[in-house]
């Protein structure tokens, strides 16, 4: 069984084991205990993949699990911390390791990602202003991007860690900007290339860190919790030197409420491999002496909305794919998207776009509008 005091914490959110709640865990397998308390975040999402239990709500559950505080009552051993080391003493993302998570994820299955996603395959926060419908929300989004950069015809804009391209493509046909889009994965680029035929779009498959040229405006969305914190002042030292005089640059980043070197133990291993959710001080601490921050928007709720859309939309979408992936792969992309939906819903971490200038250029502060 569990400890008392994290039955008691259990308990004081509401969450019953076994009990009739739609958020009451149903354990199938008495071993499930054990394996929680040896590998705590590790050990329940791998019992869950495994069919050790099951819950009707595991987003409302997970909402209340971190509510609640009941993780830090599950002490970790020498060997769990052992395990964190490499994310402390190696840089986990470097060029040579950089690769990892777009084969690992990314380049799963065009066809899976976009069972679940809107129109223009934005694999990101969406904004739910004014609407309940994703394809609807993601546009705003868009837009909220471009107003923010203040994007113009004929800008040339930056896109770091593009996806597969529906951003370049928006801000090429909408805004009239030239667009340089950056991504190291193979199946994203493909279809990238193919879908923004004929617009002013040009792909690189290479790293951020070799980037080369001069940008009237830069955006990046998505792609710095791949980065890592041992990268993260490297990464602003590239954008200041390929953002010209007078240009602004954007940041949308999922963010943690404490700094640390890791994300999430499960996610670690089984959805993004080295990934690290920057805090807010982290990212001021990278941008120190290089960039002027006009403006940080933090709108994480919505990510609860645009998780809890994927996951409907990838259950609708299943049978198709039932065949090729199996059920624990269904049980585990389940497990990610509720168990992030019930993150965002506690608080636990956030969605961030910072706005940024060049700290040298001392120009005008840009005309930010928060809608």
């Amino acid at each position: 069984m569990l400890p008392a005091s994290v039955q008691q914490k259990l308990t004081s959110a509401g969450i019953e084991i076994n009990g009739p709640h739609d958020w009451d865990p149903q354990i199938n397998n008495e071993a499930f205990y054990g394996r929680v308390i040896a590998e705590k975040n590790l050990g329940l999402g791998e019992a869950y993949m495994d069919g050790w239990w099951n819950c009707k709500r595991l987003d409302e559950l997970l909402c209340r699990i971190i509510k609640c505080g009941v993780e830090y009552d599950i002490k970790g051993n020498l060997r769990y911390a052992l395990l964190l080391l490499p994310m402390k003493l190696l840089n986990m993302q470097s060029r040579s390791r950089s690769h990892k998570v777009a084969e690992e994820h990314y380049d799963i299955g065009n066809d899976l990602f976009f069972s679940f996603l809107d129109p223009l395959h934005q694999y990101s926060c969406a904004y739910f202003k004014d609407t309940a419908d994703l394809a609807s929300a993601q546009v705003n989004k868009l837009e909220l991007i471009a107003d923010k950069l203040e994007l113009q015809e004929g800008d040339r804009l930056l896109d770091i860690g593009c996806g597969w391209g529906g951003l370049a493509k928006y801000m090429a046909a909408r805004r009239g900007c030239r667009v340089t889009a950056v991504n190291i994965s193979k199946e994203q680029l493909a279809f990238a290339k193919e879908d923004c035929r004929g617009l002013p779009v040009k792909f690189l498959d290479c790293d951020y860190r070799d980037i080369d040229g001069e940008y009237d405006k830069i955006v990046s969305v998505g792609m710095f919790e791949h980065v890592g914190s041992k990268n993260f002042r490297t990464y602003m030292k590239v954008v200041y030197r390929l953002l010209r005089k007078n240009g602004l640059f954007l940041l949308h980043t999922i963010g943690g409420n404490r700094s640390g070197v890791n994300c999430d133990r499960w996610l670690n291993r089984y959805i993004f491999p080295n990934g690290a959710l920057p805090s807010a001080a982290q990212i001021a601490a990278a941008a120190e002496g290089l960039f002027v921050i006009e403006d940080l928007h933090n709108f994480g709720s919505h990510y609860d909305k645009t998780l809890m859309s994927w996951y409907r939309n990838f259950t609708k979408a299943w049978p198709a794919f039932a065949e090729r992936y199996g059920e624990r792969f269904q049980r585990m992309w389940s497990y990610y998207l509720l168990s992030c939906a019930g993150a965002f819903r506690s608080r636990a971490i956030q969605l961030f776009q910072v706005v940024m200038t060049r700290e040298g250029d001392a120009r005008e502060q840009p005309l930010v509008t928060l809608r």
